[in-house]
C-alpha cells in the first residue's frame, strides 16, 4: 500500500514558522524522523519518497500558497493513481482549536479553512483523513484573520505547538498502521 502525506503551508522564507505553516512543519519533522529528504519539485510541490511503517509513502508540501493547495493534491493524486479515501493524509492548522490541539477526522467539510476548501474543490469530495493542529484564534474579534494565521506564535505557543507537531506525526503513523478511528481514539 502508499500513502500520500501532505503537510499544507505557504512557500516562501516570510512565511517559515506562521500558524498557517504546520502543516509544512509536521512534514519537515516526519521527514527528518524518517531519514527521507524532501527536495524533488514535481507536481507543484516539494516531495520526498521512502518507506514509512514498512509502506511506500509520498511526503509533500505544496507550493501553489495555500489557497490553492487542491491544484498540487489533484496531481499528486493522478500521478500515483492513490484512492483519496484510504491514501491520503492531509494536515493542516486550525483556529478553531487551542494551540497544540489534534483533531483528526475521516472526513468532513473545510471549516473554513482556505486550503481544505480548496482541496475538496479540486478533489470533489470531502472523504478524506486529515490531521488539524490547533493554533488558536486572535483574542481580539477585530483582529485580521489573514493576519493571524500569517503570524509568528508567541514563545509559550511555539513550545506547544511544537509538541503537538511531533504528535501530529505520530497520529499519521497511526492512521498508516491502525488507521482512521484508533488515531482519532489515541489523539484527538
Amino acid at each position: 500500500d502508499m500513502y500520500i502525506i501532505v503537510g499544507l503551508g505557504n512557500p516562501g522564507r516570510e512565511y517559515a514558522g506562521t500558524r498557517h505553516n504546520v502543516g509544512f512543519d509536521m512534514i519537515d519533522r516526519l521527514a527528518a524522523q524518517e531519514n527521507i529528504g524532501v527536495l524533488e519539485k514535481k507536481h507543484k510541490a516539494v516531495i520526498g519518497k521512502g518507506v514509512v511503517s514498512g509502506q511506500k509513502c509520498i511526503l509533500a508540501k505544496p507550493q501553489t500558497f495555500m489557497n490553492l493547495s487542491g491544484e498540487s493534491i489533484r496531481e499528486l493524486l493522478g500521478y500515483y493513481k492513490a484512492d483519496v479515501s484510504s491514501q491520503l493524509i492531509v494536515i493542516s492548522d486550525d483556529i478553531s482549536l487551542e494551540p497544540g490541539q489534534l483533531r483528526i477526522r475521516k472526513k468532513g467539510s473545510a471549516g473554513g479553512h482556505n486550503g481544505l476548501k480548496n482541496i475538496i474543490a479540486h478533489l470533489g469530495t470531502d472523504q478524506f483523513p486529515r490531521v488539524r493542529v490547533g493554533v488558536g484564534a486572535p483574542a481580539h474579534p477585530d483582529h485580521e484573520m489573514i493576519d493571524w494565521v500569517i503570524g509568528h506564535f508567541t514563545p509559550q505557543e511555539k513550545k506547544t505547538v511544537d509538541e503537538a507537531v511531533g504528535r501530529a506525526v505520530d497520529a499519521a503513523l497511526c492512521i498508516m498502521e491502525k488507521g482512521v478511528s484508533e488515531a482519532q481514539n489515541r489523539f484527538n
